[in-house]
């Protein structure tokens, strides 16, 4: 099993963009977990796709959406179709 389930191209030092590919990943790559710094996640693409934050029902990632993820938050992705393409701007 690979580290992660995404390809990611860095952009600047704080900025990334990140490539998750529904028929390259196994949902069960996709887990909970929370980041050290808050989180602008700006979705390029998705088809299907999902994004749920700890206590919260899962949001529909759609093109041209921000999503704030705070620091230290418990998250994860639900898998949609196709690929997924997000620009991820940590504070």
């Amino acid at each position: 099993m690979r580290e992660f389930p995404f390809e990611e191209v860095k952009l600047t030092e704080n900025k990334v963009i990140r490539i998750f590919d529904a028929h390259n990943t196994m949902n069960s790559e996709l887990v909970w977990h929370k980041d050290r710094e808050d989180r602008e996640v700006y979705v390029e693409e998705s088809k299907d796709w999902h994004l749920q934050l700890e206590n919260q029902v899962p949001v529909r990632l759609e093109a041209g959406q921000t999503h704030f993820i705070p620091a230290y938050t418990w998250h994860r992705l639900l898998m949609g179709k196709d690929k997924l393409i997000v620009e991820i701007l940590k504070k």
